[in-house]
């Protein structure tokens, strides 16, 4: 599966707007319709976690125009990602427990390494990427 949307980039600390947010719940219900019709339910719940934080990430952060979502399965693997094209690596956060914002790319980082997997960004930065190990239905 690879998905193109388009989106306005934001500028400084203005919220995105509301049709480029809602970008990210339709993508997310297609991977999960994707992901079910391919057998892959038992990944389902954490795959769609993932593609949530990875394009909210690339719309609150990238500033680019065209975000792509891409997942694959190959030989037990799900691979996901998600590139803005923008060369800015996403890194994890340490925040505190008052924080109401900041905690995505920790979760991301439990549920990939729960189910077997890996995540990281293209050596340019414009791409953010993991893998889950897919457990038989």
């Amino acid at each position: 599966m690879r998905e193109r949307i388009e989106i306005v980039p934001r500028t400084g600390d203005d919220p995105p707007r509301t049709q480029d947010a809602t970008w990210v719940g339709a993508l997310r219900r297609i991977a999960a319709a994707k992901l079910r019709h391919c057998g892959l339910s038992t990944v389902v719940d954490e795959a769609i976690l993932i593609v949530s934080e990875l394009l909210t990430n690339a719309v609150l952060h990238s500033g680019s125009g065209q975000i792509v979502l891409g997942l694959r399965l190959e030989h037990g693997v799900l691979h996901i990602a998600v590139a803005d094209g923008m060369p800015s690596c996403a890194h994890r956060k340490d925040v505190d427990e008052d924080a109401e914002s900041g905690r995505g790319l920790a979760l991301v980082e439990a549920l990939v390494l729960e189910n077997g997997g890996r995540w990281g960004t293209s050596s340019d930065g414009s791409e953010t990427w993991c893998s889950l190990v897919v457990q038989p239905e």
